[in-house]
């Protein structure tokens, strides 16, 4: 018997790390890409162990298993789209960057994790330098939350203004486009904006949702935008398609108490069946 090969899944590899109390990191990029309708596969850059209350230690995976995990994958299945997260230090970095050149891949979303929702450090000093070197120019979209693009531009963003101006940074020193997200400023209304050169701005607003679930906030939005990116949106259409599934995530989970900390969303709210490609 024969069988014809000519449909696939829509595929998303996320290359980031994994949050052994599930909320974050690759599992929650994997709950994503499900719950949308991708195929999800993984590159694990470092392991941690941590839940709802912290971060207790992290692990770094070797360059070379990442490098190995990340070709091993793209070698056999190949990816529609790729999501990056959690890098540890410089070397995983490079390795990365090195990974996004061998295999010309194009549409890529960075998130610089770079401080968990708990306050822990989750990036070497030395890493910060290399990523906007290595990593801005090759991601199709990097998506920093308001203390990681203060971090990156060495000031505090108090207000929409400033994270324009922030942005606006972020893109002269070589990102091709930014979605700065401002849930950690003050009030009742969340902003986000979406920078792109030659583009009006995009902003993204909402009234806040109101919870103590709200782990792995960011690592859903960066892997839903590249889920919706290798189902064929645009860019600004991603964007906004994943910006309004986090928001039903959030509500769908807003009640449920999951630990004694900063709960997960609930990435199931209503699961897509697997989409098929020609």
């Amino acid at each position: 018997m024969t069988f014809e090969r000519n449909l696939r899944y829509p595929r998303v590899l996320t290359i980031a790390g994994s949050d052994s109390g599930g909320g974050a990191g690759i599992q929650a990029d994997i709950k994503t890409f499900s719950a949308l309708g991708c195929f999800g596969m993984t590159a694990i850059t470092a392991i941690t162990a941590q839940n709802t209350c912290g971060v207790r230690r992290i692990h770094a995976v070797p360059p070379e298993m990442l490098r190995d995990q990340i070709d091993a994958v793209l070698e056999d299945i190949g990816a529609d789209a790729v999501k990056v997260g959690m890098l540890h230090s410089p070397d995983i970095v490079r390795t990365v960057a090195l990974a996004i050149d061998r295999h010309q891949l194009q549409r890529v979303v960075f998130d610089p994790v770079m401080v968990a929702t708990s306050g822990a450090k989750l990036m070497d000093d030395g890493a910060v330098a290399v990523l906007v070197a290595e990593l801005f120019p090759r991601a199709l979209l990097i998506t920093p939350n308001l203390d990681e693009a203060a971090l990156l531009v060495g000031r505090a963003l108090h207000t929409p203004q400033d994270m324009a101006q922030a942005g606006a940074e972020l893109l002269a020193r070589g990102a091709r486009a930014v979605l700065l997200k401002g849930g950690h400023l003050a009030g009742n209304t969340v902003a986000d904006v979406l920078l792109q050169p030659h583009a009006a701005p995009l902003w993204l607003q909402a009234p806040r949702i109101h919870t103590a679930n709200t782990h792995g906030t960011g690592c859903t939005l960066s892997s839903a935008i590249a889920a919706y990116l290798a189902l064929g949106a645009d860019l600004p259409q991603a964007v906004q398609s994943a910006h309004q599934f986090v928001r039903y995530a959030l509500q769908a989970g807003a009640q449920v108490k999951t630990g004694h900390g900063s709960g997960p969303l609930n990435h199931s709210f209503a699961p897509q069946p697997m989409r098929l490609l020609d």
